[in-house]
């Protein structure tokens, strides 16, 4: 008998996850191929602490590689196409043919979606510009900062609140805080929607304290030399930091698993509408409500991969698939100085997804260093 294969893309939270769990279940004659583009990880989350000078780019990425120690196979290629019919993947130099799929591939961001957007912001998310806000806060006297989400849904929902009190705090240690002003631009009505009314009116107070003042209900029409236009007005800017409109990657589209415009639309076991191809974190859409989607955010794409993972291995073994996505977890919330708040989520409470915010501490950004430790000790 041949090997199962068993083929992930994308080297991220999910595909990490799934891949770890899988070969941990799975004797060694089942094949496991992690395929991504990139040859490192690194989590988002560093991204904050690179602008706030504590962290660095080479010394925060892993190799992807580090997974065949593990006996997991490393692809560092560029996936052209997804063939769900006759079960391959292609890539730039070669096809793969495989039993169980699992796509893992995140969302791309699509700054161009804005016209402006990218001529004129540094884009928060995006590796290259994080250094350029490190190096541009750190000469800044005086101005007018603004900080603005120009699309949803967008990953890690509460990070660029958390990049506000960051760049306030780094303000603060440069002596500039006092003559700079700092405004928050969202096109929800409140901070955090996916958090609820309460944990949104404790952000927006938090930004308060900081004077970064929150204005929601703007939409993000254009962008010009300091100059930021919404549907319902327009405000000039020295700075602005964007969180730019995220779509699904061109493949997946291309592949037929989503439309245009949209997200692989799964339930909670994460299964594609095609046998043994699965959807999991960034790239899929879980809705809680009609109205309310499974945030974007590592924590949730981790555990989908090990649900998936679960479930694949009860099926290799002929035993009950039983694993389903529950939809808990949580995302820190950093407010500077070394501390950081908690947001505690049940996304699949009834009547209403249940979230809480614990109070800001040391402890609690304690634990944010420890997550990514234990995952990239875990996974790489």
């Amino acid at each position: 008998m041949r090997p199962i294969n068993i083929v992930i893309l994308g080297g991220g939270f999910g595909g990490l996850a799934a891949a770890n769990e899988l070969r941990e279940n799975l004797t060694q004659d089942t094949r496991i191929t992690v395929i991504d583009k990139k040859d490192w990880f690194m989590m988002d989350l560093v991204k904050l602490w690179i602008i706030n000078g504590t962290r660095e780019f080479e010394s925060s990425k892993r190799p992807l590689e580090n997974v065949t120690k593990k006996g997991i196979e490393f692809v560092n290629e560029d996936i052209l196409k997804i063939d769900p019919i006759n079960r391959s993947v292609r890539t730039k130099y070669r096809q793969f043919h495989y039993d169980y799929l699992i796509i893992a591939l995140g969302v791309e961001l699509a700054p161009e979606q804005i016209p402006g957007l990218k001529e004129n912001s540094f884009v928060l998310y995006d590796i290259n510009d994080v250094p350029k806000i490190r190096d541009t806060l750190r000469q800044v006297k005086s101005g007018k900062i603004v900080m603005a989400i120009t699309g949803l849904p967008y990953k890690c929902p509460p990070a660029p609140f958390e990049a506000a009190l960051l760049i306030r705090s780094v303000l603060e240690e440069t002596g500039a805080s006092d003559s700079v002003q700092m405004d928050f631009y969202s096109p929800t009505p409140i901070t955090l929607p996916a958090g609820g009314p309460d944990v949104s009116e404790k952000i927006f107070q938090i930004l308060k304290s900081k004077k970064i003042e929150f204005h929601g209900n703007h939409k993000t029409i254009a962008v010009e030399p300091n100059k930021i236009k919404f549907e319902n007005g327009e405000t000039s800017f020295d700075i602005l930091i964007s969180i730019p409109p995220h779509k699904a990657p061109s493949v997946v589209i291309e592949s037929g698993f989503a439309e245009y415009g949209k997200f692989v639309a799964v339930d909670k076991t994460c299964k594609t509408k095609y046998d043994h191809v699965y959807a999991i974190g960034d790239v899929n859409q879980i809705m809680v409500t009609e109205k309310i989607a499974v945030p974007k955010a590592g924590i949730f794409a981790e555990s989908e991969g090990v649900t998936v993972a679960r479930n694949i291995v009860a099926q290799i073994k002929n035993e009950f698939e039983s694993a389903v996505f529950d939809g808990k977890g949580g995302c820190f919330l950093e407010t500077g100085k070394g501390t950081a708040g908690y947001i505690q989520v049940d996304m699949f409470a009834t009547p209403d997804p249940l979230t809480q915010l614990k109070s800001s501490s040391t402890e609690h950004f304690a634990e944010k260093e420890k997550f990514e430790q234990e995952r990239l000790k875990k996974w790489l």
